[in-house]
């Protein structure tokens, strides 16, 4: 009953949108001929009633039936289509609000009640406002359905690590990262497998997963066994869990059943040849030195994700070895508890973000809206001699695509 309610809230939401976006095109296209408004009109709201008459028959049309990958884009492009409005709206809204400032002090000072003159030469604030803003919104929506394409796009990211204290017999030494892998989002076996392949081609000495291999459900890793279980590395494949791998989000018949798929999901972990770290540590050998490796379960200073990671757990013992490298799936635990109380780890591993699978990456300028929740959300971080890695994810969750922000694989050379 509640999610009924939500949806047509989300649905009256929307609606008044379209009204509101309605009103700006009608402004923009006032100087066309008639047949050019009833294409621009009717293209408009064929879309717009579309997609709120898709919203309305959910319940209808058994969507969690559909397939899916026309499931995921049906509702990206719902998804899309909405925030594109909403951000042309804001444009909108101070563009009325000007007016009606405008008005009221006309008004109140020189009692005229005037507008602009929408008929002289040059554009209007008003025009000028109402083609920004849908420019703007058209600009978002094309780029989130261009982002479909680029959701495989997986991009290999090297970088020379440097640590004064790395033992000599691990300086060179290759670590291939990937997170995120979100097996229930994939729909395309050949491009994952060529993700794969990527890793394989940089003949690394260990590979590092940190978390999130399913979207909720164990099962969905059935038809992917066989691509990653060709991952492999002459130093070995660690994991740890992710939050969604705990189950979560998902509806459970009941605890057994949610407990049995979290057993389940580390029997996978095991069948594919990688050793799952839960809150301990392994030593790893290499010509002659030994460092730490330590993996604990998902732990997350964010209120609304879990904490199951017990670092009391995992450190013990570690400490006489003069090198450590921490997996933890959250890189929110990083400040809240890893340098804190931890202080010498000198790697940690995170991943979770995605990046948010939208954002802009250019040489000097980097952003996306999960940095408004996440200090450290993508790539490195140093604090002192302390360092943080934030993968930005193999694969992909909710909206199925990636717009500047694209999957990666890392590649960390020791030195």
């Amino acid at each position: 009953m509640r999610s009924s309610g939500f949806l047509w809230i989300v649905i009256a939401i929307m609606i008044s949108l379209d009204f509101y976006v309605f009103q700006a095109i009608k402004l923009v296209s006032q100087g066309a001929s008639p047949k050019w408004k009833t294409f621009i009109y009717t293209s408009y709201w064929s879309v717009s009633l579309a997609a709120v008459i898709i919203l309305a028959l959910l319940p209808l049309l058994h969507f969690d039936s559909w397939p899916r990958n026309l499931r995921n884009y049906v509702f990206a492009t719902i998804l899309g289509l909405f925030f594109a409005k909403l951000i042309s709206c804001v444009f909108f809204l101070v563009d009325d609000l000007r007016r009606a400032i405008q008005w009221a002090v006309g008004k109140i000072l020189f009692r005229n009640t005037e507008g602009e003159n929408l008929s002289g030469e040059g554009i209007t604030r008003s025009v000028f406002l109402s083609w920004l803003g849908l420019g703007v919104g058209g600009t978002l929506f094309g780029s989130l359905i261009y982002g479909f394409s680029n959701k495989y796009n997986y991009q290999v990211r090297k970088l020379q690590l440097a640590f004064e204290n790395l033992p000599s017999g691990f300086k060179g030494m290759k670590i291939v990262q990937i997170s995120d892998i979100h097996s229930g989002s994939f729909t395309n076996k050949k491009a994952v497998m060529h993700g794969v392949q990527e890793v394989m081609n940089e003949n690394p000495d260990l590979i590092l997963f940190t978390g999130d291999l399913v979207n909720n459900k164990a099962t969905e890793m059935g038809e992917y066994m066989d691509i990653f279980g060709k991952l492999h590395a002459p130093m070995g494949v660690y994991s740890t869990l992710g939050n969604h791998d705990y189950g979560d989000y998902a509806n459970w018949d009941s605890e057994d059943a949610k407990r049995k798929n979290l057993e389940h999901l580390k029997s996978i972990h095991g069948q594919l040849g990688w050793r799952l770290l839960m809150n301990e540590h392994v030593v790893l050998e290499r010509n002659g030195s030994q460092i730490a490796l330590l993996g604990v379960e998902n732990w997350s200073a964010k209120a609304r994700f879990p904490k199951h990671g017990r670092m009391n757990l995992a450190y013990p013992g570690s400490e006489k070895y003069p090198f450590k490298i921490l997996m933890s799936h959250d890189p929110s635990h990083w400040d809240a508890e890893v340098r804190p109380k931890y202080g010498d780890i000198d790697l940690t591993l995170a991943g979770h973000t995605h990046g948010m699978q939208f954002g802009v990456e250019i040489p000097g300028f980097r952003w996306s809206p999960v940095q408004y929740v996440y200090k450290q959300w993508a790539g490195l971080y140093e604090e002192g001699k302390q360092k943080l890695y934030v993968n930005r994810g193999y694969g992909f969750i909710g909206y199925p695509g990636r717009v500047g922000i694209l999957p990666e694989i890392t590649v960390f050379e020791l030195v």
